[in-house]
């Protein structure tokens, strides 16, 4: 059956072949052994080719068929050398939307299986065109990888460098109507002369008929079938000039339906997420470009796929920069623009905290804790309340969040830790500790003796006791495996007996 259906994918027309595509991809799909013999009975250079050169449903089947097949190092290192990131990076910049798609969820698939194309994916142009695909519509100014295109513009700068006549107004008030478009054009601030010599060597290098550059009044004519003529011979030579620029077709684009356009940006920012992480390079890709500022947009207005994507793209991002220190402070600069309107985004989920969206967010905020002044303590009020969550889940990322705020590797440690007590968080803690699930214990007893060690003279502690939790945590085999806790144990339970001994004779 795998033989006939890669025989066809050589051989057949590319109706045949996009049916071929689609046999292979329920097989690869049912069966992981079907899957490496597709790959071993040569599959992957016709399925590639197909993602180049057939028709839109082909190149759906075929891309599909490459993010199934690749599922593990071998799989993806096979299609690697076959050229899978040139052919993916073709498809990204030029195929229609639906193809782009499913390429970006077939990015994902690789990036995951076999994180070492991550760097191989990035000399190819994909991250710049993922997150172009993110900005388009999202944002007013595209990022700086995307240039948009206002066609009534640039068309019109067209007509007026064609023609000194005066019948070119009736060209501006069709052009007028049939081309509104409201992104601002990047060249629009260059005179109209410069604008037609773009348009002519443009036109001149791909071998079409040049524009004439000083013409009769012969050549506009004052009806409007001329008219007519000359826009759309301008709007056909500007329409390749997009394409040369962008790498997409911006029209093409916008007559896309809602839900393909919505489709598009969820699987790109799946993309994104998988590329980033754990690479320090690539974030910093990211991270210069307008991506941020788009994930921040997403995460508010996005559809239910938009957000989860955004969030865990944002999520793999801070993870890094959380190691990074030289990622951390230029992408996360608390003054930075596009760092607040995402922090604010992640600050209103956390507090509403009634979504999916709610872990990878509060994953993010933990990953950013160092970059918070001391000023900054709105995140801890939110964070401390999840302690008192009914999901494990939650109450454990919380408390391993707040413990990146309150741990000492933290330079606001103290400013935090008593923040996290001001906020009711150590009978929460306490709780936790005494009762919680055992994969939330662990996570509690931590933070609660960082929190012990940086204000054992703190009087909430005392009336709740914590010294007493921690006596009888340390008599827990279970809560002392860990080397690292039971040292921290040890030392916030001689500090709290050292001040609470103090107060007791007076002198606290």
């Amino acid at each position: 059956l795998i033989w006939e259906q890669i025989a066809i994918l050589y051989t057949g027309s590319l109706n045949d072949r996009s049916d071929a595509a689609t046999s292979l991809v329920s097989l690869a799909r049912d069966n992981d052994r079907y899957g490496k013999l597709i790959i071993e009975e040569g599959g992957v250079g016709p399925l590639l080719k197909l993602v180049k050169e057939g028709k839109m449903e082909g190149q759906e089947n075929a891309a599909k068929a490459i993010g199934l097949l690749g599922r593990d190092l071998e799989s993806v290192e096979h299609m690697i050398h076959a050229s899978v990131c040139t052919v993916f990076a073709k498809i990204l910049k030029e195929g229609p939307m639906k193809v782009q798609a499913v390429t970006a969820w077939a990015v994902s698939e690789l990036a995951a299986n076999y994180p070492k194309c991550q760097d191989l994916f990035a000399q190819h142009n994909i991250i710049r065109l993922l997150v172009s695909h993110l900005a388009f519509e999202t944002i007013q100014e595209h990022s700086k990888y995307a240039i948009a295109s206002n066609k009534a513009t640039s068309i019109h700068a067209l007509v007026m460098a064609s023609s000194n006549n005066s019948n070119v107004n009736n060209v501006k008030n069709v052009i007028d109507e049939d081309h509104q478009n409201p992104i601002p054009h990047p060249l629009g601030n260059q005179t109209p002369n410069q604008m037609h010599n773009v348009v002519t060597n443009t036109v001149a290098m791909k071998g079409a008929t040049k524009l004439p550059q000083k013409p009769s009044s012969n050549h506009v004519r004052s009806n409007s079938q001329g008219n007519a003529k000359l826009i759309h011979q301008v709007y056909h030579h500007q329409q390749q000039l997009n394409g040369s620029i962008s790498g997409a077709n911006i029209k093409g684009r916008e007559l896309e339906d809602t839900a393909t356009k919505a489709y598009m940006k969820a699987m790109a920012a799946r993309a994104l997420c998988y590329l980033a992480k754990g690479n320090s390079s690539v974030c910093r890709s990211i991270t210069e470009s307008r991506a941020l500022l788009c994930f921040a947009v997403l995460l508010e207005k996005g559809t239910d796929e938009v957000q989860l994507n955004s969030a865990m793209a944002l999520m793999e991002i801070t993870a890094v920069a959380e190691q990074d220190t030289d990622l951390r402070r230029s992408a996360f600069k608390p003054n930075s623009h596009a760092c607040k309107l995402v922090v604010d985004q992640l600050f209103l989920i956390i507090e509403k905290a009634d979504s999916e969206l709610l872990i990878p967010c509060i994953k993010a905020i933990g990953n950013l804790a160092r970059t918070f002044r001391a000023t900054e303590t709105r995140m801890i009020s939110p964070l401390v309340k999840l302690l008192d969550e009914r999901e494990a889940e939650v109450s454990k990322e919380s408390a391993i969040a707040l413990t990146k705020f309150a741990c000492t590797n933290n330079y606001l440690h103290l400013d935090h830790s008593k923040a996290i007590i001001s906020a009711g968080g150590a009978k929460h803690l306490i709780q936790l500790v005494y009762f919680g699930e055992q994969i939330v214990q662990h996570s509690a007893l931590l933070l609660l003796c960082y929190i012990a060690l940086h204000v054992p003279d703190s009087e909430e502690l005392a009336q709740a006791e914590v010294l007493t939790v921690l006596e009888w945590a340390s008599k827990q085999s279970n809560m002392t495996q860990d080397e690292t806790v039971d040292t921290l144990l040890y030392e916030a339970k001689s500090r709290l007996e050292l001040y609470q001994s103090r107060g007791s004779r007076g002198f606290h």
